[in-house]
């Protein structure tokens, strides 16, 4: 940590206007949340699903026999198509015959077949005092409670992962590369199952304050080891709620 702070020290004076005040280190929280989630595959639809479901809506068809007469298929194939078409919604049987639910008539309009749901897990990061998942890897930061927190993040207590938007859900497994898209076939994620906070690290954080002469301007820059870089969300905290002290400390 020394080694990256001298680093970041030595980037900051690279503006000759620029003085360091003085520097700080502290743990972020960060809670590693398990989203557990479905997908759907959706591909185009094949000529022989098509017949079957124009037929099915235009005739009363009892089973795959009269199906298999009518379209010169064996049944073994109608068959199978009838039941992976029941288990995904497309069909259902009312009483004496086969008939398309509303799914199904979409799907045959749109000419894309939707298969059965996949269930999956991924973990997430998410800070609350960014209000946000970040990017990262939090494997070597520790758990440990020794190093000072945030100051801030009282701000945030009232936090749950309950309260966890399903599009902010979506968004991070979409950026976990959930989704796929490759030929013909589309992978989407079609429901969010639940959100578990299995774990929260604390990232440690350096926080430079600096004071500009030329521009009389006080600020803070504070280097996120999460995420690699200079974190601006935690920079505009800073400089909202203390930049007026500092004046007073400082200058």
């Amino acid at each position: 940590m020394e080694e990256l702070k001298q680093r970041l020290i030595k980037e900051l004076q690279q503006d000759f206007n620029v003085k360091i005040l003085e520097s700080l280190s502290w743990g972020l929280p960060v809670h590693s949340i398990e989203i557990a989630y479905q997908t759907v595959k959706r591909t185009q639809m094949d000529i022989l699903m098509k017949m079957m479901l124009m037929a099915f809506q235009t005739e009363e068809i009892a089973d795959a026999e009269e199906l298999s007469d009518i379209l010169l298929v064996e049944q073994l194939f109608i068959n199978d198509l009838i039941d992976k078409m029941s288990r995904t919604g497309v069909l259902e049987n009312k009483g004496n015959s086969f008939t398309l639910t509303k799914a199904g008539i979409q799907q045959l309009e749109s000419g894309v077949f939707s298969h059965e749901p996949e269930d999956g897990a991924k973990q997430a990061l998410y800070s609350p005092c960014h209000e946000a998942f970040l990017t990262g890897n939090i494997e070597g930061f520790s758990s440990d409670e020794g190093q000072e927190a945030y100051r801030y993040q009282k701000n945030f207590a009232d936090w749950t992962v309950k309260s966890l938007a399903k599009t902010d859900a979506v968004a991070a497994l979409q950026s976990l590369k959930v989704e796929s898209s490759e030929g013909d076939a589309q992978v989407v994620i079609s429901k969010i199952v639940s959100a578990t906070n299995v774990q929260t690290d604390a990232v440690p954080c350096l926080e430079f304050r600096l004071y500009n002469k030329t521009e009389d301007m006080l600020y803070a820059r504070v280097w996120n080891t999460l995420l690699g870089h200079w974190d601006k969300t935690l920079e505009a905290q800073l400089n909202e709620k203390e930049r007026k002290e500092w004046r007073e400390n400082y200058l």
